[in-house]
């Protein structure tokens, strides 16, 4: 018995002291509701002809809303003379089955180890988001989420993009200012080893297969002003392409107490980053696939008001092609997405909120009688 005490006594003593130098956190994010959603038109038209339907509606179960369902660990290490070993491990998940999201991924959301100064900054090693993600989150109303309403479906750079194999160094914030950047050796898999492979008859290096991307930006964050500017580039596509992706934005947004007002604008050039679905459409423009030639500037106004308990969230967004891919057809009909949001997050406690959304969406994906409805009610709790 009193070996039992000793052991438990001596458990607990050893615990104490790692806890003193070391922190870990367990925390998670769940979303559910209930929903409508509907697309309809065709997913072309060529010559004046209709192509596939798209019609479809559902109702049922809607998730990852106001925030994607994830469970996480994250901790830090006093290493001295202010430095800290830094980790994040975060998973998704589908709440109305229990899958893995992020393709399947066992930390798809983020897999992170680095080391974190407060003079220097930081430096992260392994799957993370993009500048462009992390900085326009505070300026869309919508918090880059609440599906086809985020920044995401006209920003493809800012629509919660990932990039495999990254390092990535964020500065410390100066006075309001904070700059950071980022180099994935392939931004989707394993990196590829160096060797001679044969694609379709044609001999290519192995190593030519990778996405490399480059990600960069710089923010001023300070009291009621938020401005971001960021730019993206990655080389997608198959060696025979050799298409590389760019994207450049700029937004910003203004809180005047009693209503916060956002504006941005982005162009994106040769193809997509992070392509936005729309209900059930199929056959449509998928991430991290080059286009070359195509061209798409992209709008946001929104508007953010304090109103009782919650927030009201209203937006306008539209991704405008400029020009068609090199390989569509010349009659093919290439129509500006636009998409208007309203919504509500009534907060019951510090950790969880109801909400209710409601946005329509035309031209989805360009198409010029595509268009996508979509009203949900749910809950969020966080822990």
């Amino acid at each position: 018995m009193k070996k039992t005490l000793l052991a438990a006594a001596l458990t607990v003593g050893f615990f104490g002291v790692a806890q003193a130098e070391t922190s870990v956190t367990l925390y998670g994010i769940v979303d559910v509701g209930v929903g409508y959603q509907k697309v309809s038109g065709s997913s072309s038209r060529v010559g004046g002809r209709a192509g596939n339907n798209l019609d479809s509606k559902r109702i049922g179960l809607v998730q990852d809303f106001q925030n994607g369902n994830r469970w996480g660990l994250k901790g830090s290490e006093d290493l001295g003379d202010g430095l800290r070993a830094v980790f994040v491990l975060e998973s998704g998940f589908t709440i109305s089955d229990g899958q893995q999201a992020q393709g399947g991924r066992l930390f798809g959301r983020q897999a992170t180890l680095g080391l974190a100064g407060d003079s220097w900054g930081q430096l992260d090693f392994g799957r993370q988001t993009n500048i462009t993600s992390k900085y326009f989150v505070a300026i869309d109303p919508f918090g880059a989420a609440f599906n086809q309403a985020n920044v995401g479906a006209a920003f493809t750079a800012a629509n919660t993009v990932r990039y495999d194999n990254m390092v990535m160094y964020q500065s410390p914030n100066f006075s309001g200012f904070q700059f950071g950047a980022g180099y994935s050796f392939n931004a989707d898999g394993k990196e590829q080893w160096d060797k001679d492979v044969t694609i379709g008859g044609t001999k290519y290096n192995n190593k030519d297969l990778n996405k490399r991307a480059v990600t960069t930006g710089l923010r001023y964050a300070n009291g009621p002003v938020n401005v971001a500017l960021t730019y993206e580039q990655m080389k997608a596509g198959n060696p025979a392409d050799n298409v590389t992706l760019k994207s450049w934005n700029l937004g910003g947004a203004y809180d005047f107490e009693v209503v916060k007002v956002s504006l941005a604008f982005g162009q994106t050039r040769n193809g997509l980053f992070g392509a936005q679905t729309f209900g059930d459409v199929s056959g449509v423009p998928q991430t991290f696939v080059g286009q070359r030639g195509l061209k798409v500037n992209s709008y946001l106004v929104g508007a953010t008001a304090p109103i009782g308990n919650g927030k009201l969230m209203a937006s306008w967004h539209m991704a405008d092609p400029r020009s068609a891919p090199d390989a569509a057809p010349g009659n093919f009909e290439y129509d500006k997405q636009q998409g208007y949001s309203l919504g509500y997050i009534h907060n019951l406690s510090k950790r969880t909120t109801v909400y209710a959304i409601g946005s329509y969406v035309k031209h989805v994906h360009f198409l010029p009688d595509a268009k996508a409805t979509l009203f949900a009610v749910g809950l969020r709790h966080a822990f």
